[in-house]
């Protein structure tokens, strides 16, 4: 299992909206320079984000990006199903089921798949963006230089 540059882009994108989200709307020209990424990809990234209750935009002169929501309520798990559209290993164990395995009855490793994806969303699904920005400012805390 991959996650795309979209859904890293993504996450990277809304946990620097939460490490400023005490400065307002933030232009995407700012968060591009700052993670060092392609503010064109970023305009691709933001209609999928826009679409949901996590992102706020501003148009216009001071206009940008900000959340929505408080950081501790989004998880990195929300960001990447919404980005990668699912969390799941095989398309036979996605929940909408429109991929019906004619084995799946039957299938001895079926429960191997399951467990995986349980883990993997169990585990993205307990990391909210508050989590990220927190461990980043730990992190950071304790680089001490003499």
């Amino acid at each position: 299992m991959r996650i795309s540059t979209k859904g890293r882009y993504a996450l990277r994108m809304l946990v620097d909206l939460a490490e400023h989200r005490d400065d307002g709307f933030i232009a995407l020209k700012d968060i591009a320079a700052r993670q060092n990424l392609s503010k064109k990809y970023l305009e691709q990234i933001v209609p999928i984000l826009n679409k949901t209750n996590i992102l706020q935009t501003n148009r216009g002169f001071q206009g940008g990006y900000k959340l929505a929501v408080s950081p501790d309520k989004c998880t990195v798990g929300e960001v990447m199903r919404l980005t990668e559209g699912t969390l799941s290993p095989l398309a036979c164990i996605d929940d909408d089921n429109e991929v019906r395995c004619d084995r799946r009855d039957e299938c001895s490793t079926l429960y191997v798949w399951q467990g995986l994806k349980k883990v993997v969303t169990d585990y993205l699904d307990s990391i909210t963006l508050q989590d990220i920005v927190d461990h980043r400012i730990e992190s950071y805390s304790n680089d001490y230089v003499i």
